[in-house]
């Protein structure tokens, strides 16, 4: 067995320093010549193609993760080619994308498969690591990435398409952890990337109805995602009717109109409010009571289900690029920033490709 690290063509490929968004300090990033990452033990180099922002992103620059240390890179949704390997199932020139959770493989939920849930959450020394948020991110040229967290591209799906790893299997966990059946009525609250995953899967997956439900500009823009497209101020007809409700909009209201939604004996998946601070009020408890319902809480993408979801991309069952509406080099990141977070031009997914333009 070879244990040379094998490397692009020579050394000399990669190179000292490469450029990356650093978020220096609470609500300050800039964009800096930063140390070239080498890959660690049971991690491979990555060659960053394409590189999305995310909400999660904003979280953490306004210090909401406190597992966060500044200066950071971040950098969660990205695909590249490896560049420095010594593992021969990641060869140098693989195409992968990335899932951004790795547990520690030792403690009760990583053996279950809930990897995502790992009770070593933060500890490196466990072999823990999160990436993009406890480890350096793929909003950069390059990224040292744990091998447990790749996912070799299938052949037609491209480094664009590729970005779209981790999002995808945290929709499709989302439908199946609501035990979505063919046939059923599902609906989906919130038009955000994730939300419009969820749309999209479950029409490929044999959903008989779906409904999108959002607000704003956006509402138009992908109203061919779903069977109906609903305005939340007129949700209230829907009460009483979805099969399977999923919730990807983060907000207390959001959650509320998921309950009233689902019929007796339907499920509820909750997957927007995963920051701290989101309190549920104004819910009676016998309407999930004699309602019998199930509600669920849904956590990114355990038990490899990203892996699933590129074999749904792969079979062109869902197709993502519609949702990436603006594409940057990633020394316009500045602009980049502003345009996903101020949703200019209804920006859904902002894409920065380190490769080019730089």
């Amino acid at each position: 067995m070879k244990s040379a690290v094998r490397e692009s063509i020579g050394s000399a490929d990669i190179p000292a320093t490469m450029l990356a968004v650093v978020f220096t300090a609470q609500d300050h990033f800039a964009l800096r010549e930063v140390p070239t990452p080498r890959p660690g033990p049971r991690e491979v180099l990555v060659r960053v193609r394409a590189s999305m922002v995310c909400a999660s992103d904003a979280k953490i620059l306004a210090g909401r993760f406190p597992a966060i240390k500044f200066p950071h890179v971040p950098g969660h949704e990205f695909s590249g080619e490896v560049a420095m390997s010594n593992d021969e199932r990641f060869a140098v020139g693989t195409r992968v994308g990335i899932e951004v959770h790795v547990g520690c493989g030792t403690c009760d939920r990583c053996r279950e498969g809930m990897y995502t849930l790992c009770q070593n959450y933060g500890k490196r020394e466990t072999g823990h690591a999160h990436v993009g948020f406890t480890i350096g991110g793929g909003l950069a040229e390059y990224a040292a990435v744990p091998i447990a967290a790749l996912h070799a591209l299938p052949e037609h799906v491209t480094f664009e398409q590729g970005a779209w790893t981790d999002n995808l299997g945290v929709a499709l966990w989302a439908l199946e952890r609501g035990r979505m059946a063919g046939g059923e009525h599902v609906v989906v609250i919130g038009p955000g990337a994730i939300g419009l995953c969820v749309a999209e899967l479950a029409r490929a997956l044999g959903a008989g109805r779906v409904t999108l439900v959002g607000r704003g500009a956006r509402l138009a823009r992908v109203r061919d995602l779903a069977d109906e497209v609903i305005d939340a101020a007129d949700v209230t007809r829907l009460r009483g009717t979805a099969d399977l409700v999923v919730e990807f909009a983060g907000t207390a209201e959001a959650v509320r109109a998921a309950i009233g939604l689902a019929r007796r004996g339907g499920r509820v998946v909750l997957g927007g409010p995963t920051g701290t601070g989101v309190e549920l009020s104004g819910v009676d408890l016998s309407t999930i009571v004699l309602g019998n319902l199930d509600i669920l809480g849904s956590l990114a993408n355990p038990k490899g289900v990203s892996g699933r979801a590129l074999a749904l991309l792969a079979d062109a069952k869902v197709d993502v690029t519609s949702l990436v509406t603006h594409h940057f080099p990633l020394r316009s990141f500045a602009e980049a920033w502003q345009t996903f977070t101020e949703r200019r031009g209804g920006a859904i997914r902002v894409m920065l490709h380190p490769a080019e333009g730089n």
